[in-house]
């Protein structure tokens, strides 16, 4: 945002420094000035300000202007506007509140007998409008717009003017009703959402509260007679009005990051000032209607405790010799807009501090903290490293952890990270069960309304986003938190997310290459669980009627995996209809695994014995095996007997198995048996033995040697 220094020195008549160490000392501070602008003699410099969103207080002058004399000790000089006195009414305008969840604060006045006009310099206050405007580069309109405009970029209240007489009846505040319309400012008809947050008359609506005014009530040069109008309205719902609307305006952008809830009544007075400098009069008082849940929650918070010794212990040592002290932590806050009152033992190292309206991001004592650390200045703080007593903990799950992240770097994966917030829309479509996602309360924006219950929707964006940018052989994963339950009570755990599209590695260079496919990505997911030990790994799929499968899989080219028997993940092709709302013209993989049911089973250690310097020898016999006899039976048995009675046994693995013509109820088994001493050369007598034993731990199962 644009800032003249010459505006701020306006309310700082006290202030010395240049404007280019003025920038300086503001950036250090956190009130970052990205470039500076001489607009020549006696104008001062344009300051070009790159305002944090939590920083709402700072995106207008005088708020610039608080933290210039916090940061150099100066009095702010404060906003004072001088009214005619109001000719009487004998009935007080009508101002009704009726979502109250939504709007805390509105204040209305009524302006008789105005002028209106472009570019009128009656009077101080519209000569300095115009001389500011000038500046800025700030389109001129309207006095009474040009004076709505002002009250922002002085003080960062929106207010909004309207054409008394085209209004019916008083104004209500409310949400919209089915079927109505409005065309805002911008010449466009809109169809009201019953959600959207309205300001509007006894007989039809008046503006998107918060975000943009009607056509029908705005200022024309015919106007006479004015209402101006400053409110609250709360963020969220002014953030959703202009995301259904697509609309983005400088009203909107301040109340949906929190707007100060006392400011309306002088921003409404500095409004009506400016325009009486041109002729007309005020009828009636102020009407100023106030949500007492909505204020409690923003003007009037409870106090924050805050010790002087937590500064301390939280901030370390100064380079200054007499560091912060009490009255440098009294003076910043002060500054700030805090009201501080020592503890009840009088103990002037402690206090209780009342949070200003316009600081909503003010909710700790860290918070109070931070600030003064600012203030101070972070560059005056020496280079020390925090005390540290004790060992360092592993968390519980980062040897399982490793494994993972090893196995799948080595197979060709990139490690990745998405984002801990969702949509609505895309949280139902991955949360394991309906209802068990988790809004956030104050969200930053409609797509990141939830905590994500899953991470595939995360990964699909990641390779998505390669895949557009002309990344052929994309292969992610991530391992991160998802998230289920209420607002109330959130269950954490663990999970695994990967997707893949475009080429399989190669194993050689002689070998073609082909594109990946659902048994690459099956692959994938036994490399993961051969990580544990498991007495059964299944593999199922589900005919797309019984519903079972996620629905951002392919009904037909997906899986589930399921570890002792209980669902350790999903896996396969992503959905056609997702694929396309992506615009991913390659095929897409995905899975996600629930590490939660990995972790509770122990890490397979990998085996390791000596290589034997003797040579080995293998043995092959050949089987009639009867069908209903699997190999997991017979793989047992000869464990078992490796174990307990031949050692020497180290390998035996199927080198052939086929079903012969005609005989249906066995197949042929072709077993074959490696033997090797780690101390000696085996002899034949020892071999003959041990062969024999393979036969007769076979054909104890039912199979017979074939003759």
């Amino acid at each position: 945002m644009k800032i003249l220094s010459n505006w701020l020195r306006a309310y700082l008549p006290n202030l010395i420094v240049d404007d280019r160490q003025l920038a300086e000392d503001l950036t250090l501070r956190g009130i970052a000035v990205e470039g500076i602008f001489d607009l020549g003699a006696g104008n001062g410099s344009l300051f070009e300000m790159d305002i944090t969103t939590n920083r709402v207080d700072a995106m207008n002058h005088y708020g610039v202007a608080r933290e210039v004399a916090t940061i150099y000790g100066l009095e702010l000089a404060p906003i004072q506007v001088v009214l005619p006195a109001a000719k009487s009414s004998q009935k007080a305008f009508s101002v009704q509140i009726e979502a109250q969840d939504a709007c805390g604060r509105f204040t209305a006045r009524v302006l008789r007998g105005v002028t209106i006009a472009a570019g009128a310099a009656a009077g101080p206050l519209s000569k300095e409008v115009v001389r500011y405007f000038n500046l800025l580069e700030q389109k001129q309109i309207l006095n009474a717009v040009d004076a709505t405009n002002y009250a922002w970029l002085a003080m960062g209240q929106p207010t909004h003017a309207f054409d008394l007489d085209k209004l019916e009846g008083g104004i209500v505040v409310r949400r919209a009703r089915k079927g109505e319309k409005l065309r805002t400012l911008d010449g466009v008809e809109r169809q009201l959402d019953p959600e959207d947050l309205i300001v509007a008359d006894h007989a039809k609506p008046l503006a998107l509260a918060g975000v943009m005014g009607g056509w029908d009530s705005m200022i024309t040069p015919e106007t006479k007679n004015i209402l101006v109008e400053a409110a609250w309205f709360d963020p969220v719902a002014v953030r959703r009005t202009a995301r259904r609307h697509g609309l983005h305006t400088d009203a909107s952008h301040r109340f949906e990051r929190g707007a100060d809830f006392n400011a309306a009544p002088v921003a409404s007075a500095i409004v009506s000032a400016i325009i009486l400098e041109s002729g007309g009069h005020i009828e009636g008082d102020l009407v100023d209607v106030t949500v007492a849940a909505l204020q409690a929650r923003t003007a009037t918070r409870k106090s924050v405790s805050l010790a002087l010794s937590e500064v301390h212990r939280h901030l370390g040592t100064t380079i200054d010799a007499e560091g912060i002290s009490a009255s440098t932590v009294e003076g910043f806050l002060s500054a700030l807009g805090c009201a501080l009152v020592s503890d009840a033992a009088g103990n002037s190292a402690s206090w209780q501090v009342t949070l200003p309206s316009w600081r909503l991001d003010l909710e700790r004592e860290i918070d109070l903290i931070e600030e003064v650390a600012r203030v101070y200045g972070y560059n005056r703080f020496a280079n020390t490293l925090p005390a540290f007593a004790g060992a360092i903990r592993a968390l519980p799950n980062v040897a399982a952890e490793s494994v993972i992240r090893r196995k799948l770097l080595a197979s060709g994966f990139y490690e990745a990270i998405s984002s801990t917030f969702c949509s609505a829309q895309d949280a139902a479509l991955t949360a394991p069960q309906p209802g068990l996602a988790v809004p956030v309360g104050n969200p930053l924006s409609e797509e990141a309304g939830m905590m994500r219950p899953s991470l595939v929707l995360g990964m699909l964006h990641m390779v998505a986003g390669n895949l557009h940018r002309d990344v052929e052989d994309v292969r992610l994963f991530e391992i991160g938190t998802v998230f289920s339950g209420t607002t109330e009570r959130v269950e954490e755990r663990p999970a695994l997310s990967f997707g893949a599209a475009g080429a399989a590695p190669q194993a050689g260079p002689m070998q073609p290459g082909r594109s990946l496919d659902f048994y690459d990505v099956k692959g994938l997911v036994e490399l993961i669980l051969a990580s544990f030990r498991t007495k059964s790994v299944i593999f199922d799929t589900f005919p797309a009627e019984v519903g079972i499968t996620p629905a951002w899989l392919h009904p037909y080219r997906s899986a589930r995996v399921s570890a002792d028997g209980l669902t350790a993940g999903w896996f396969g092709q992503i959905h056609p209809k997702l694929a396309a709302e992506r615009k991913l013209k390659a095929t897409v993989f995905a899975g996600e695994i629930y590490l939660d049911r990995l972790f509770a089973l122990p890490v397979a250690k990998p085996a390791v014995r000596e290589l034997s310097r003797f040579q080995p020898v293998r043995r092959d016999f050949s089987f009639r095996v009867p069908s209903k006899l699997g190999w997991s039976q017979i793989d047992e048995s000869l464990a078992a007997l490796a174990t307990k009675t031949i050692p020497e046994l180290i390998d035996w693995r199927v080198r052939e198995i086929r079903q012969e013509p005609g005989v249906a109820d066995e197949y042929a088994l072709l077993l074959g048996a490696t033997f090797q001493a780690q101390d000696r050369t085996l002899r034949d007598q020892e071999l003959q033995s041990w062969s024999a034993q393979v036969v007769d731990t076979v054909s104890a199962l039912g199979a017979r040697l074939r003759s």
